[in-house]
């Protein structure tokens, strides 16, 4: 299944308390639950004004019903096409 990484601009994210954040991640599970459809939300990753997930669904579509129906933001949705790593490397 893709996946995709999504851009989400959220002022002030990284002064966020760890209830606050627990409660956005309660309320995306609840959404992903309510899809109706295969979607794995995978993590995400908070810096100061933005958070970066990844998540597997069967389409760029699917990842803007979950923010739509969740009220996040979804500012960029963009297919992963390779992963690579310190691994990539060896040969």
């Amino acid at each position: 299944m893709p996946q995709f990484v999504v851009e989400r601009n959220i002022p002030g994210l990284g002064d966020m308390d760890k209830e606050t954040l627990r409660e956005i991640s309660a309320k995306s599970n609840a959404v992903v639950a309510s899809l109706g459809e295969p979607y794995t939300w995978i993590t995400s990753y908070v810096t100061g004004d933005k958070m970066y997930c990844v998540h597997e669904a069967d389409s760029a579509d699917a990842v803007y019903r979950h923010a739509e129906k969740g009220g996040f933001p979804a500012d960029r949705v963009t297919e992963i096409t390779t992963l690579i790593g310190p691994h990539s490397a060896a040969r």
